[in-house]
């Protein structure tokens, strides 16, 4: 697949999705300190080194277009538009956030932004995903639906269930593998026998790419061709978005199943790093506006840490509202 050069691009597109990315990582940074803090507690699963797959996939796709996540969803939801006060207020449990505080870091969703959920169970959005893109081609809305998904998640019968439906009824969906390169501590060459997962889609008789997930134009492209093809009626993609997580599988793991010098080797790749090199090659940032970007990104995570600290708890008296059966 090509890559575009940013001439495609408005420079105020790619500004705006530089700053996106570096909201991204230092949300995820500020989540962890607030954990060690004490302020927030229990787990949850940071996306740092991925904010080229989450950022990339997203602007290829119409606003109206949807989105499922998995468990390592911020990113995904900040990609499509979640406010970043409201989101770290469900973080926190309070009543302001997306699930009223009920749903913390696995179980987000606002569905008028076309973010259709996380979810807490490895694969479990990607049936949905599937039922959702059934739904548009039903409906002939000409949305299409990214479902974002790990490598682990290649290894659940779901996977293939719901690839194979999406394939033989041509839906309009783009499944999007971002192989971090470990399912909690087990790499992924332990767990599979092919170096590229993209080569599973043969099984279905849909295209598979393996692309850069470090480098947003890879992403970007990757993903704008696919969509394309969903929209036109020929079904779904496979992607797989080759990159790394920075951090452990979750809070509490210290990856000490890693090689030493492993992490270092793909911080030379840092996407961050890779997105603001590139737009300085071509005139669109110069280091003043990253510097300027950096600081307006701290500003907005200060006053989305005092939106959640400030927020109210979620009232006992509505316990009973939004599940299925209640005393």
């Amino acid at each position: 697949m090509s890559t575009p050069s940013s001439g495609s691009i408005a420079p105020e597109e790619l500004i705006a999705h530089y700053r996106l990315m570096v909201l991204v990582r230092r949300f995820e940074e500020r989540l962890s300190d607030l954990f060690s803090e004490g302020v927030i507690t229990g787990t949850s699963h940071f996306c740092l080194g991925q904010e080229a797959c989450a950022v990339g996939a997203v602007a290829a796709l119409r606003p109206d277009d949807l989105v499922t996540s998995n468990h390592r969803g911020h990113g995904h939801f900040l990609a499509k538009g979640a406010d970043s006060g409201r989101l770290l207020a469900e973080l926190c449990g309070k009543a302001t956030g997306y699930s009223g505080g009920r749903g913390g870091s696995q179980h987000m969703a606002d569905f008028s932004l076309g973010f259709l959920g996380s979810n807490g169970i490895t694969g479990g959005m990607i049936p949905i995903a599937t039922g959702a893109a059934l739904t548009q081609k039903r409906q002939a809305t000409g949305r299409v639906v990214v479902c974002f998904f790990g490598d682990g998640a290649c290894g659940q019968g779901a996977f293939h269930e719901a690839v194979n439906m999406g394939a033989i009824w041509d839906l309009p969906i783009v499944y999007f593998l971002e192989n971090n390169t470990y399912a909690m501590s087990t790499p992924t060459a332990q767990a599979f026998r092919v170096a590229n997962l993209a080569e599973r889609a043969v099984a279905y008789g849909i295209p598979g790419y393996s692309v850069d997930g470090n480098d947003y134009f890879a992403v970007r492209e990757a993903v704008a061709q696919a969509a394309a093809r969903a929209r036109s009626g020929a079904g779904p993609t496979l992607i797989e978005a080759k990159t790394y997580r920075c951090c452990g599988h979750s809070k509490s793991d210290g990856r000490e199943y890693c090689p030493v010098g492993e992490l270092e080797g793909w911080q030379e790749r840092d996407p961050l790093r890779l997105m603001q090199e590139a737009l300085g090659q071509r005139g669109v940032l110069a280091g003043s506006q990253a510097e300027s970007i950096a600081a307006d990104v701290e500003r907005e995570l200060d006053a989305a840490v005092e939106f959640a600290r400030q927020s109210p708890e979620p009232d006992p008296a509505t316990a009973g509202q939004g599940v299925f059966a209640s005393s």
